[in-house]
């Protein structure tokens, strides 16, 4: 029998992506849009769950849910539903046969034993942040940002009762353990038990005082925990609705509680980067899990209460870590760590030679990555807040980074070291680019918070000595973005102010002010032969911007052709592909573009990416096109199959 069953699994996986299994060994092709080659990163990490068996783990993320083996770390699997999407939840049936995942509006149900997709529930109309199975696994639970709470028939997929009374999102859902009741919990500060039977609340628990992140009950179900924004977890008595026990330690937000499968052990997840056990009969701190450098959104126990996974997200601030980790309960070790989910990423570039992909991202590090593999070669650790850019010197052998933590920093590609610190502005650092000749590095800056009406400057600095050249202070706003013209003469910059400026880089005057654009400049890029400047603009707000990119003659300064397209709301990044045939523009929505150059024809939307797509590059030879979005993906797409 198992040999037959290790015939049939290897059939499957040499019939492509049938019942699920993929394709090829090579997860960073796995699930991939058409026109894409390679995706580096696995996105960022929403929620975790541990199958009843202990030999798999389920990651909701911004791209989809991966499916780890428990026991060596490695990726089986991807789930994704008629295309990449962000699942927020994730929960394994009692028996370990199906799981359900959360996206924006649905629940998403698989057969764990071939991965095949099984139903969809559709009900909720904003994200649905929980899902929880009854013991019996007949019915299941999901509170969505809806500030509902839903029951489903598993079987047949018809909606059994919608729990009405949260004045905010509900952010957890929890069956008691004969299934007789649930548990919620959310932004209205409250923690509510309803009647599973009837729908009716039973009892509302409110001594958090501000928003409940996780609800569990015990496995005898007399007693629930509750997380709270209040850097508390209570323990509630269910048969008298009150607090039992508070316990304290945590030093922020309380994220996830679990409880062990013998119920003696209380597990808690919290915004200060700490996994904490605690002694339920006494209330007790057991023992802080350290080692997480970033919040821990979700824990969870295995079956055999053994071992505790837990999920932690980077943080806007620095230090991130976007792993998943497996503790020895028993001894309170680390046993692995499941790397490879990335947050937000707000900038990416091409090495000169086209074999390496730099990105800055939301956790304070840059990453370099190999083309062709996908592996992550090095991560540059040392600024204190977002990387907002990043750019190869034309030779290669530097790379810049600018943050939100004020400073630029040169790195050594060869080894990852640390070459220099350039300081002295005083907003955070939105752009850099290197000359031609890579002896200037120009940056643009903008007040302490991207909403704060503070003006902006350029800078530009001796990329040898560190010294500050000159600055330019004619933006009134943040200066978003800053290119050099190919011979490395003129500098354009675009501004929040709606402004484009051209700058003469020897003397510093200012040559011509660009008008036409309503909404912030988002991205300047010259084409290649110096003669046309394009621009993307959108305003901060989703629902405001002008979303177009405006086409100049940037000899004259003349507006030549304004482009629009569908869904094009804010333009965040624009680039000429190196022959200066095609441009390319990344948007809101997920979107990249392709357009001719010469005549303004839109000629490829490439779709793929759940989230913003924040900066987009093209490798020297023109080919390979790499886009960074807010899933915490980048997209290597195949510029000579897509575009002719």
């Amino acid at each position: 029998m198992k040999t037959m069953t290790c015939l049939f699994i290897i059939a499957l996986m040499f019939a492509g992506t049938t019942y699920g299994y993929t394709q090829n060994k090579d997860y960073t092709k796995w699930e991939l849009p058409e026109g894409a080659k390679v995706r580096l990163g696995k996105g960022a990490i929403n929620d975790i769950a541990y199958s009843p068996d202990g030999r798999r783990i389920a990651v909701a993320s911004r791209i989809g849910i991966w499916i780890y083996d428990a026991h060596t770390a490695k990726e089986l699997n991807l789930l994704t539903w008629q295309r990449p999407v962000e699942f927020y939840s994730v929960c394994f049936s009692t028996d370990g046969r199906t799981l359900a995942g959360g996206t924006w509006g649905d629940v998403v149900l698989w057969d764990t034993h071939r991965w095949k997709h099984l139903q969809t529930f559709a009900g909720h109309t904003n994200v649905v942040f929980s899902v929880c199975f009854s013991s019996d696994g007949s019915m299941l639970a999901s509170g969505g940002g809806d500030s509902t709470v839903r029951l489903w028939d598993v079987a047949t997929g018809q909606p059994l009762k919608t729990l009405m009374g949260n004045t905010n999102y509900v952010g957890s859902v929890c069956f008691s353990s004969d299934g007789s009741m649930l548990a919620s919990g959310g932004g209205d500060s409250a923690v509510r038990l309803w009647d599973v039977t009837t729908g009716r609340s039973l009892k509302t628990f409110t001594a958090h005082g501000v928003g409940v992140s996780s609800v569990c009950f015990s496995p005898s179900g007399l007693t629930l925990a509750s997380g709270g924004y209040d850097t508390t977890i209570r323990l509630w008595d269910i048969s008298s609705g009150t607090p039992s026990k508070t316990l304290t330690g945590h030093t922020d937000y309380v994220k996830s509680v679990c409880f062990s499968g013998d119920g003696l052990t209380l597990a808690s997840g919290s915004d200060d980067n700490t996994v904490r056990l605690w002694n339920v009969g006494t209330s007790q701190l057991r023992e802080t899990l350290i080692g997480h450098a970033g919040t821990v959104s979700a824990v969870c126990f295995s079956g055999d209460s053994l071992t505790l996974v837990s999920g932690s997200k980077s943080g806007s601030f620095g230090g991130g870590d976007d792993t998943v980790r497996l503790w020895d309960v028993t001894i309170g070790q680390l046993q692995k760590t499941i790397v490879g989910h990335t947050p937000r990423v707000f900038s990416v570039c091409f090495s000169a030679d086209g074999q390496t992909v730099a990105s800055g991202s939301d956790d304070g590090i840059v990453r370099l990555w190999d083309v062709v593999t996908g592996k992550l070669l090095q991560t540059l650790i040392g600024h204190t807040f977002h990387v907002n850019s990043v750019c190869f010197s034309p030779d290669g052998n530097t790379l810049a980074s600018g943050s939100g933590d004020k400073t630029i920093r040169l790195w050594d590609t060869a080894t990852g070291a640390h070459l220099k610190t350039l300081t002295g502005d005083t907003g955070i650092i939105l752009n850099v680019t290197f000359s031609p000749d890579g002896r200037t590095l120009a940056s643009g800056s903008g007040g302490v918070g991207l909403l704060h009406n503070t003006d902006g400057t350029i800078q530009l600095w001796d990329t040898v000595t560190g010294q500050l050249l000159q600055t330019f202070t004619e933006h009134s706003f943040h200066v978003n973005s800053v290119c050099f013209s190919p011979d490395g003469r003129t500098l354009a910059s675009g501004g929040s102010d709606d402004l484009i400026r051209l700058w003469d880089v020897a003397t510093g005057q200012l040559l011509k002010t660009l008008v036409g654009h309503t909404e912030s400049i988002q991205s300047i890029c010259f084409s290649p032969d110096s003669r046309t400047l394009a621009s993307g603009s959108g305003a901060f707000s989703l629902q405001n911007g002008d979303g177009t990119i405006r086409l100049w003659d940037a000899i004259i300064g003349q507006h030549k052709t304004t482009l629009t397209a569908q869904y094009m709301d804010k333009v965040n990044s624009i680039v000429f592909s190196p022959d200066g045939r095609i441009f390319s523009s990344g948007s809101n929505y997920g979107i990249v573009r392709c357009w001719n150059a010469s005549t303004g024809q839109l000629l490829k939307v490439l779709v793929g990416h759940v989230r913003n797509v924040n900066s987009v590059f093209f490798s020297i030879d023109g080919r390979t096109l790499a886009s960074g979005s807010d899933d915490g993906t980048i997209l290597l797409w195949d510029l000579a199959r897509i575009v002719n």
